[in-house]
């Protein structure tokens, strides 16, 4: 490939960009390239299964998961000699993602957008020619994603390194592109975007409740909460309320424990049994069990993409989410497959029904998370990085059955998202966390 070059891959949810790509890295097949699917999955980084509670269990941390700067190193000692030119790159590609301050984080503790510069930096340590990046700004907060593309242009230009950076969104297709493959007609990628129906509209709204709610005008209660891993405080004396009918946006820069937070709320974090938490009116630690407090809440996010390895049937996946479990480990009664079926066609993903889970796109695999979260009809809805992967039209989509969900009684959500453009005009609350 002559010159370096920095190119898109652009297309709609399914459109096949990642079919695309797997060809293009058969025909270049050259150790020179490198491939980073930024999919939420750390892949073989930890060495063993990931489970959604694994990023917040303190033993499985201190006892079985690298530190960053442990693997970075001996990622550099496997890909070359050790020279005065290689060492001043690594700790020029340190500083350029400003990354000295993560070396002696666990692998398994970085957040989302954390962890996507450390697989870009462990990548560029191999001293590759072609550089693939597929969704490389998801999860990341505004201030890093700029940083991001001008460091991709930088690379670019000091190791004559050829990238491609396959997108689902328009804004994240960098001003200095030299080239776009459009695996979408452009007209179709950068049309108006897809808004519910009135007729959908209505159906949710009148969609028949549950009848499982709490009585409680206070959904949670979080009281000079302070968590802590080793030496390093993620959340520092943090006090909250979130009522019955709030709709609140949880802030912060990458790092800043917004997912700590909220995994408290989901009971996925051991800690929250020392701190001083209530749900939905009664105080954590009283005796319920983790399937009482979920059984009200409705959750994605992306530790949970991580953590689902489970190849099944997508009308599984989301009748997984009628029973709380990552996979599906008890039998569906025909009612309860229905209640998934409503949910699917008002997110028009009916005819993936029967397809395998793993066998569809990132982005698909989110859209049929989000639908997840929305089968209990919960009290609770928690979107942690909801629109992660998903196109122009799937995001208007999504964000209109965000906004016609809140406005059934008794709906409480809360959502986190690096796109303030992405948060649906019903959150009017918002809850700033500073990264410690």
């Amino acid at each position: 490939m002559e010159g370096a070059k920095i190119i898109a891959i652009a297309g709609l949810n399914g459109s096949g960009k990642t079919t695309f790509v797997n060809q293009m890295r058969k025909q270049l097949a050259s150790d020179k390239v490198r491939y980073i699917a930024f999919c939420d999955t750390y892949g073989s980084i930890t060495d063993k299964a990931y489970y959604l509670q694994q990023r917040w269990n303190q033993h499985d941390i201190d006892n079985e998961m690298p530190i960053t700067g442990d693997v970075l190193e001996r990622t550099y000692i496997l890909t070359g000699n050790d020279s005065l030119e290689r060492r001043q790159y690594q700790q020029h590609l340190y500083d350029l993602f400003q990354f000295h301050s993560l070396l002696d984080k666990y692998v398994i503790s970085l957040s989302s957008g954390e962890l996507r510069k450390f697989q870009i930096i462990k990548t560029l340590l191999a001293a590759p020619t072609t550089l693939i990046l597929d969704n490389p700004f998801i999860g990341l907060d505004a201030e890093t994603r700029q940083q991001l593309k001008k460091l991709f242009l930088t690379l670019s230009k000091e190791r004559n390194l050829t990238i491609y950076l396959v997108v689902a969104r328009v804004e994240d297709i960098p001003e200095y592109i030299d080239e776009i493959i459009w695996k979408t007609p452009e007209t179709d990628f950068t049309s108006s975007p897809t808004h519910l129906s009135d007729e959908k509209r209505q159906a949710i709204l009148s969609h028949a409740q549950s009848s499982d709610y709490s009585c409680s005008d206070e959904v949670v209660r979080m009281n000079d909460i302070t968590i802590k891993y080793g030496e390093k405080t993620i959340l520092s004396h943090i006090n909250w309320t979130v009522r019955k009918g709030d709709c609140w946006a949880l802030c912060g820069q990458n790092g800043s424990g917004k997912s700590t937070l909220l995994s408290l709320i989901c009971a996925d974090n051991p800690q929250a049994y020392a701190c001083d938490i209530s749900l939905f009116g009664r105080k954590r630690g009283s005796g319920e069990s983790i399937w009482e407090i979920k059984r009200h809440i409705g959750y994605v996010s992306p530790e949970m993409h991580r953590s689902y390895h489970h190849n099944i049937p997508v009308i599984q996946v989301m009748a997984s989410g009628l029973k709380d479990t990552v996979g599906l480990y008890t039998r569906t009664i025909e009612a309860e497959r229905e209640k998934c079926r409503w949910w699917m066609r008002i997110f028009g993903i009916e005819h993936l029904e029967t397809r395998p889970f793993l066998s569809l796109s990132s982005g698909e695999q989110r859209l049929v998370l989000v639908a997840r979260a929305f089968v209990k009809d919960p009290q609770l809805l928690i979107l942690d990085e909801p629109l992660h992967g998903l196109d122009n039209q799937k995001r208007a989509l999504v964000k209109d059955i965000i906004e016609t969900y809140s406005e059934k009684p008794n709906k409480t959500l809360i959502m986190v998202t690096h796109y303030e453009e992405d948060l649906p005009k019903c959150f009017t609350l918002k809850k700033q966390l500073i990264k410690q």
